[in-house]
């Protein structure tokens, strides 16, 4: 038996700033779709929070440089 254990999906939250439209959400949600790992992203503009699902934990600069690709500002994970 392996001691190695299965994690599933990933579901992390960032703060994005700038977001004012749908086509914000688009966007940020084009970007951060094309990171290795992603499954699926959700941007609300009214609130800045976007919410990715990943294969695995996804490093922060790599979402940083797809939300700067995008024309927004990467606010961190939120709390």
């Amino acid at each position: 038996m392996s001691t190695e254990s299965t994690t599933g999906p990933v579901t992390a939250t960032y703060r994005v700033k700038g977001m004012t439209c749908g086509h914000c959400e688009g966007a940020v949600t084009e970007e951060i779709s094309a990171v290795e790992g992603v499954a699926s992203v959700r941007a609300v503009a009214t609130t800045g929070l976007v919410t990715v699902v990943s294969a695995a934990p996804l490093a922060d600069e790599a979402v940083r440089a797809a939300v700067d690709e995008a024309g927004y500002e990467f606010a961190g994970p939120a709390s």
